[in-house]
């Protein structure tokens, strides 16, 4: 199986390249550092199960620092990839939108951090329930659900990724 052309680019960049690029997908630098640092990569499995991993290895501060690259739920996104993942939330009615207001700031009081969830393909509705649901978890519960649905939002970034260097 050969690596598709978006890998090979991507394994032949520089560090401080790569790093670029990661933080773009995760704006945890300890994150993009670690890797960047384990290509090259036979496959986009590989790519994935070490970013897996080190979202795994991150410390708390760390996994905060990754929260600050990602917006509100139904804010204006500040960059394209979160702007591509919450269209959804973009065309959704105005009670909704004041629904995920309401939701987010409840979540952020009790959690202390963004509201986070892989919001790509997802209804308003649906990211409105989820956050209902979340509200009902305890800190720690909490603090996982997060971390995998960074792992999730990282994979999607990571493909785009891979896809961009191979055009």
């Amino acid at each position: 199986m050969t690596e598709p052309p978006g890998l090979i680019a991507f394994n032949a960049l520089s560090d401080a390249r790569a790093v670029d690029l990661l933080v773009q997908c995760c704006s945890s630098t300890a994150w993009a550092r670690r890797v960047a640092a384990a290509r090259p990569f036979p496959s986009a499995d590989a790519l994935h199960t070490a970013a897996e991993n080190a979202l795994a290895d991150l410390t708390e501060p760390e996994v905060d620092a990754a929260l600050a690259g990602h917006p509100r739920i139904g804010d204006r996104a500040d960059n394209p990839s979160s702007a591509r993942e919450q269209s959804a939330v973009a065309s959704a009615d105005d009670e909704i939108r004041a629904r995920l207001r309401a939701g987010n700031e409840e979540y952020e009081q009790k959690f202390g951090h963004v509201y986070l969830v892989c919001a790509s393909g997802r209804s308003a509705q649906e990211l409105l329930d989820v956050l209902h649901a979340r509200l009902g978890n305890d800190a720690a519960t909490e603090r996982r659900i997060l971390r995998t649905e960074l792992a999730a939002i990282n994979r999607l970034r990571l493909d785009r990724l891979l896809g961009e260097n191979g055009d």
